[in-house]
């Protein structure tokens, strides 16, 4: 990019990609002296209406000094900006720094004047706001915390854009003009604005993917065969209910069909409109097309073609240009290497995906970062026999392959309004941006269950293509904080479909209790080990013996859930001996009619080897919608041997279900039904705990400005340092966090003065790295009465460890008894900042026994943060041991967590041993490091990844 002539260099990492209301995406970059002639261009396609409100006077054109007053900036006090499609501008917006009487200054003012003009036929797209946002991020940036603009009363658009921007605002009426003003420090309401365009804007652009009115599959080739041609066919058998075109710049000029679909040579072509393309061409030919999609208007690409960052270096910078370019048009991209989209939805029936066939209409949703996972996921949904059987079907599903634009993040957006999902189900390899996906999913598990598997865990690397921030925190540390932001986190795909089954099929349940029924007493009595197992509380199983009827599943069962003692119930079933498909069919109606008599708890059915029984009780279900209830049994029963013959039910929507129809999930295997049943009864926990998350206290002794000045202080010698001990205690003093006071004894002499000035008994300790919190390794003496005692001990350690300048020993005043904690938080630059909590000691770090909270945490959290460790039952009197004083411990944590909520410069605190006594706490070790906070852009202007 050019630079300006003027003060400073061009700042490019002011540019950045926007996604606009409309799902559409615009670049937003500063105006240099070289976009005059775009500058014109743009003011002539502009009304007189939108000139007027601009100047307040009519204004037909620009002369050559406001076109260079409008494209010199010195990008401190006089900036530009632009937002562009295809490289012109569709609106700017500048800021003139001003000084009190609203003339033009220099730093330090800190107050600007600012002014838009937008096209009048990108009006409406969210574009000014998109703007204001940048622009207000570059002002920051250049010191001025103050805009002022003046508006012609009947602009109400350009008002309506300040006054919903959630600043604090001032307005004022004079000389017909009206005058706001408004600080640009980012407010709770100003974030909740920038947070509800973002959603409307990237889930409207994941809806124009996936619920185009045409679509082009370009690539199709003259024979049959090949991934275009499949892809052709596919989404033609599906029944599209839109325009479809097959595009191929190698078929002869007069032929216009293929396979019965409109043929064209380039989508340039096309007379109508083209929402969606789907390119299948090698990637050396992707850039043309990609040209002409945009040219022609298309709004969206799934990429099918591989040979990008899935290849290497070359692959990767192809990739970077390949976003780039269509960014440039205003699309967005799913892909590259991507296997595919499918929507079920009656109003659309797309299938722009290699999968043969189109799934069911159903309630879930599927994401994979994985074609092959994607297919095992779709494969195990559609069967009925083997896994998990029964009908489920599908509402979306988007494979994202090497996620260069549409993300995970993405696609939960859209999933939050799309009324056709129910249950989300997302395999992940990587997730690019950790602190957004936790903000989303939390918000996404609070009105619809999350269920995520995580690939590629281990493997330390993202997958090839993937752009991935690092995080340094551990994979256990990261999952349990998506555990805290509602997600359902399993480990396999099995779990993940069986998780996803159950949500989809049955109401949450109120608690863990477990009723158990079944005719084998051997499948019961394992079903109730399984309980104990995942923390769930079984009631002992009722046997109804291998002689019981269907009367006798339905009497037990309608029995179970009328129970006010019982939340969940667990069916056991084994087969009958001689009754075949008519003894299922009897035991599948019994036990949906006795769980619709009680819709309220959760039924699941564990089966040995009864296929039959599984699709019977599949067989009524909103979720496989069929034309009448008297096909139902007959489509179910021969899904399997003809798949296809299932098609024209897949096609009806899922209120022509029959009505009270009643699903139950069954499994094969009683752990992963119980597995299942855990994992439900887990979010629904949560879910109640979310409906009131507390609140983060206030307390006064607390000196936020006193510990700001000392943080600025340590930080003027250096960019990143780790306190001493006495900068460290009065760091956290002022935060009411006070450290067990220690003094250093170099020599035998020092210690014995030292435990005279703290005052005996006294405890000895060898701080040195090797030894440090390892009292198991008896670098630790503790209630030293005296100086006699003092002296042994001293001797013991120098004669055990080494010499007094290899232990660095010191000398602290003894704490009363407990239980040794440790309290850390730290800043990570993708996750954000986090509390962690656990027992001190070797066997707890052997274990990793810690549990984990994004800061800022409330006090409902820190309550919970100390109970989620296994080993917490050593707080709470285990084994007639006195309990702890956990309120104590309860406000250490609060304290930390607005510590470093406060200070993001504080990037690490460690308060090792906490000892928790059954009245108070002693902190005996604490260090801070200090550093530049790491960038945070979920407090700047909205922007996609940048390329």
């Amino acid at each position: 990019m050019q630079t300006s002539s003027d003060r400073h260099e061009y700042p490019a990492h002011w540019e950045a990609d926007v996604v606009l209301r409309d799902g559409g995406t615009a670049r937003v970059r500063p105006i240099t002296v070289d976009d005059a002639e775009r500058l014109v261009s743009f003011y002539e396609q502009v009304s007189d209406e939108s000139k007027y409100y601009r100047f307040f006077a009519p204004y037909p054109r620009l002369s050559a000094k406001d076109v260079h007053r409008f494209t010199h900036h010195d990008f401190v006090d006089r900036v530009g900006l632009a937002a562009t499609i295809g490289g012109e501008f569709i609106a700017t917006v500048r800021y003139d720094r001003i000084g009190a009487g609203g003339t033009p200054a220099s730093a330090p003012a800190d107050e600007a004047e600012v002014a838009f003009l937008v096209q009048d036929a990108h009006q409406g797209r969210g574009v000014a706001s998109a703007l204001l946002e940048h622009v207000a991020a570059v002002a920051r940036e250049r010191g001025i915390r103050r805009f002022a603009a003046e508006v012609l009363p009947a602009n109400t658009k350009m008002i309506k854009v300040f006054m919903d921007a959630g600043y604090t605002q001032k307005r004022s009426f004079e000389d017909g003009v009206v005058r706001l003003e408004f600080d640009l420090e980012p407010t709770d309401r100003s974030l909740a604005v920038q947070y509800a365009r973002e959603h409307r804007a990237e889930a409207r652009s994941v809806q124009r993917l996936l619920q185009p009115g045409s679509v082009a599959v370009i690539g199709t080739g003259r024979t049959p065969g090949g991934v275009g041609r499949s892809i052709l066919g596919n989404i033609r058998d599906a029944g599209y209910t839109g325009r479809l075109y097959a595009v191929n710049r190698a078929l002869p000029e007069e032929q216009k069909e293929l396979d019965g679909v409109p043929a064209r040579r380039s989508v340039l072509e096309i007379g109508g409109p083209v929402d969606l393309a789907v390119v299948t061409v090698p990637a050396e030919h992707v850039p043309e097309v990609v040209t002409e999609c945009g040219e022609h208007g298309v709004q969206g690409l799934v990429v099918i073609s591989a040979g990008y960052a899935d290849s290497g270096p070359e692959g990767r910078e192809r990739q970077r240009a390949l976003v780039r370019h269509a960014r440039t048009y205003g699309m967005r991209i799913i892909g590259p290497n991507a296997f595919g989209i499918i929507n079920s939805s009656p109003q659309v029936r797309l299938n722009a995906s290699l999968a043969p066939e189109m799934p069911r209409p159903g309630r879930i949703g599927l994401f994979a970062q994985s074609g092959a996972i994607g297919i095992a996921l779709l494969s195990r949904l559609h069967r009925r026999g083997g896994g998990v059987t029964g009908v489920t079907g599908v509402s979306t599903f988007v494979s994202s392959g090497n996620r260069a634009d549409v993300s995970g993040n993405d696609v939960l957006q859209y999933w939050y309004d799309d009324p056709e999902t129910d249950v989300a189900l997302m395999y992940l390899e990587s997730i690019g941006n950790p602190r957004k996906f936790t903000r989303l999913a939390r918000r996404t598990a609070a009105v619809k269950p999350l269920v995520v598997v995580q690939g590629a865990r281990h493997g330390g690397v993202a997958p090839q293509g993937h752009a991935v921030r690092a995080t340094r925190l551990p994979h256990a540390t990261v999952s349990a904080l998506l555990r805290q932001a509602g997600v359902i986190r399993v480990d396999t795909i099995t779990d993940l479909v069986d998780a996803g089954l159950l949500l989809a099929r049955q109401p949450l349940p109120a608690g863990p209790r477990v009723a158990i029924l079944g005719n084998s007493e051997s499948l019961g009595l394992l079903t109730y080990d399984v309980c104990l197992s995942e923390g769930l509380r079984p009631h002992s199983p009722l046997d109804l013996t291998t002689a019981a009827s269907a009367d006798d599943f339905h009497g037990a069962l309608s029995r179970a859930l009328a129970d006010d003692t019982c939340d969940a119930v667990v069916v056991t079933a084994i087969p009958t001996v001689g009754e075949g498909s008519a003894g299922d069919a009897a035991l599948a109606k019994a036990l949906r009619s006795a769980a619709a008599a009680e819709p309220g708890k959760p039924v699941l059915v564990v089966h040995v080897e009864l296929g039959g029984l599984a699709e019977a009780l599949s067989a009524a279900t909103s979720t496989a919608p069929q034309a009448t209830a008297s096909t139902a049994p007959r489509a179910a029963s021969s899904t399997r041997e003809e798949p296809r013959s299932a098609a024209p039910a897949q096609r009806l929507p899922s209120a022509e279900a029959p009505e009270g129809a009643h699903l139950i999930p069954a499994y094969p295997a009683a752990e992963r039904a119980v597995r299942a049943l855990a994992q439900a009864v887990a979010y629904a926990q949560w879910r109640r705990d979310a409906a009131d998350p507390g609140k983060v206290p206030e307390y006064e002794d607390i000196d936020e400005k006193g510990a700001a000045g000392l943080i600025a202080g340590h930080l003027a010698r250096g960019q990143g340092l780790t306190l001493g001990t006495q900068e460290t205690c009065d760091l956290l003093g002022r935060y009411g966090i006070h450290v067990h006071r220690a003094l250093p004894a170099p020599t035998p002499d020092d210690a014995v003065a030292a435990a005279r000035t703290i005052g005996y008994p006294v405890a000895l300790k060898a701080t040195a790295p090797h030894l440090r919190h390892r009292a198991d390794l008896g670098g630790v003496r503790l209630d030293l009465a005296d100086e006699e005692q003092l002296r042994r001990a001293y001797a013991e350690l120098t004669e055990l460890f080494g010499k007094p300048q290899e232990l660095r020993p010191v000398v602290q005043g003894m704490a009363p008894r407990g239980v040794d904690t440790v309290v850390r938080a730290v800043i990570d630059p993708a996750a954000g900042a986090v509390l962690s909590f656990g027992l001190a000691g070797a066997a707890t770090q052997l274990l990793g026994d810690m549990a984990h909270r994004l800061i800022p945490v409330t006090d409902r959290e820190a309550t919970s943060l100390i109970r989620s460790i296994r080993t917490a039952p050593l707080l709470f009197g285990w084994r007639g041991s006195a309990p702890v004083d956990s309120s104590a411990l309860e406000e250490l944590l609060l304290r930390v967590s607005r510590l470093v909520d406060d200070h993001p410069e504080v990037v690490a605190v460690t308060l090792e041993p906490v000892v928790v006594a059954p009245r108070g706490l002693s902190v005996l070790g604490a260090s801070v490091r200090l550093a530049p906070p790491p960038a945070r852009d979920d407090l700047g202007p909205r922007t996609l990844p940048a390329y």
